[in-house]
C-alpha cells in the first residue's frame, strides 16, 4: 500500500479494520507490519498537529 498521500481518515479506518481482524482471527506478518506503519503515520500526524498548534499560541502579558 502506498502511504505517501494517504488521508488520515483512511489511516484510521485501516487501523480499525486491522484491529478488528486481529481480535477475530489474527494478523499475518505483512498485516502486522502494515498496522505498525499506519500507527506510526497516525502518531506522527497527531504530533505534527500538536506542534503546529503550540507554535501558533501567543502569550499575552497581564496588565
Amino acid at each position: 500500500m502506498n502511504y505517501e498521500n494517504i488521508n488520515i481518515d483512511e489511516v484510521i479506518k485501516r487501523i480499525n479494520e486491522l484491529a478488528k481482524k486481529s481480535k477475530e482471527e489474527g494478523l499475518n506478518d505483512i498485516e502486522k507490519a502494515e498496522q505498525q506503519k499506519l500507527r506510526r503515520i497516525y502518531i506522527d500526524n497527531i504530533k505534527g498537529s500538536l506542534k503546529a498548534h503550540l507554535e501558533n499560541i501567543e502569550l499575552k502579558k497581564k496588565n
